[in-house]
């Protein structure tokens, strides 16, 4: 994940970035899993580039993981990389077998 200079860092704003197509694979079936990773952050002196972003996201694509996994790794992943004041990563997993999963961390 790359980050570009925030120019505007003496002052607090929230950016907000959806990702309606994510993709990663069940660990147990090997069968895909689609969500919407939505990301909420308020930057520090840093911003996360978007192509780096997409180009990361796409990288589950065929990794085996839990959905809890998933957004807690993309969370720990960003705070290191744009190092934001206060981030919320919110993954909504399409239903499958019945059940709709929304997981959600914040920092700090």
């Amino acid at each position: 994940m790359e980050t570009i200079e925030n120019k505007f860092k003496e002052r607090d704003y929230e950016v907000n970035i959806r990702f309606p197509e994510f993709t990663c694979l069940c660990p147990m079936t090997s069968q895909p899993d689609f969500a919407e990773i939505v990301i909420s952050y308020v930057p520090g002196g840093r911003l996360v580039e978007l192509k780096s972003l997409k180009f990361y996201l796409n990288a589950y694509r065929d990794r085996g993981i839990f959905h809890e996994e998933a957004v807690n790794r993309i969370m720990g992943d960003f705070v290191e990389a744009v190092q934001p004041k206060q981030a919320v990563i919110t993954g909504r997993f399409n239903v499958r077998g019945g059940i709709h999963t929304t997981v959600t961390v914040t920092y700090p």
